[in-house]
């Protein structure tokens, strides 16, 4: 049985096909980078966007090359993935003549743009409109956590309440909405966690649940090595997610249920590396503890 509303089946009822992203950069920056400062701990210099084509001016290339990357997953048909960085932080002009043209390629049936709610503007959002009664868009926003206290710790730059006059706005607008949580954050407690699932449940489309994994040349790398955070062991972790999808509202769509860490700067946790392994035994915990979602939906 289906132990949780995956985005492949999402997709599929949609599409009618297999569907594949497409990491790309649209060659912006993020406003928790200006006048000198580095951005949330965990986030590393590529901005989390370490598997995107890194940004030449043309984007038509960049689709170009992104898709013969993986060719070997025989998808014909490709969701342009704006990953590095806050890709709403630039002028209008230039958020409306990046994605028009990626939109323009035929074998694009949709845009995920990975930004932050304090990057969203009203005329944002009249141009994402815009773009969504031509393909389908996906606004996938980094709020990691409900807790205001973790946000400053994390540095993220915005209050949780800016997240959800955002996710209204977005959602009255019909723009899909994907919300990104962190399980493992430093000082939080399961209760944390649940008040973050909650705190989302009625508020987005679909979720992405992150591993926090420590990167080379982060401030949580000089936080792990001054010993004032320890990565969760992989039970560890795979328990809070059970927690997790099983507060998770059952009509959320889960985009993604660990992190992806980039082999070459990742620090620790170093089981996250063998991706397959933690996925099958992610599936064997959930079917050994019937772990379904939403079965503490509004518990």
């Amino acid at each position: 049985m289906a132990r949780y509303y995956s985005a492949n089946e999402y997709f599929k009822s949609i599409y009618n096909e297999k569907i594949y992203k497409i990491s790309l950069d649209g060659g912006m920056s993020c406003p928790n980078r200006v006048n000198g400062t580095s951005g949330c701990i965990f986030c590393s210099e590529g901005g989390s966007g370490e598997f995107a084509i890194k940004y030449n001016g043309n984007i038509k290339e960049e689709i170009d090359d992104a898709i013969n990357l993986v060719k070997n997953k025989k998808a014909t048909k490709f969701i342009a993935y704006f990953q590095s960085y806050t890709n709403t932080f630039a002028p209008i002009s230039y958020l409306r003549d990046l994605f028009y043209k990626a939109i323009e390629d035929d074998r694009i049936v949709g845009l995920s743009i990975a930004t932050r709610p304090d990057s969203i503007s009203d005329e944002c959002i009249e141009l994402l409109k815009e773009l969504n009664t031509k393909k389908k868009v996906f606004i996938e926003l980094g709020l990691q956590t409900s807790n205001d206290n973790t946000s400053i710790v994390i540095k993220r730059g915005y209050l949780s309440k800016k997240y959800l006059e955002i996710t209204k706005k977005l959602r009255d607008s019909g723009i899909n909405v994907i919300t990104h949580l962190i399980i493992g954050l430093p000082g939080e407690t399961i209760e944390d966690l649940i008040n973050s699932i909650n705190f989302i449940n009625n508020n987005t489309d679909g979720v992405k649940l992150h591993l926090l994994y420590i990167l080379k040349n982060t401030e949580l790398e000089n936080m792990y090595k001054r010993g004032e955070y320890t990565p969760l062991l992989v039970d560890e972790y795979i328990k809070l997610l059970g927690v997790s999808i099983k507060h998770l509202n059952p009509s959320i769509v889960v985009h993604r249920i660990t992190g992806d860490p980039p082999k070459k700067l990742l620090v620790e946790p170093t089981w996250s590396k063998d991706k397959k392994h933690v996925l099958n035994t992610i599936n064997k915990y959930f079917n050994d503890n019937n772990i379904v979602q939403g079965q503490l939906f509004n518990q």
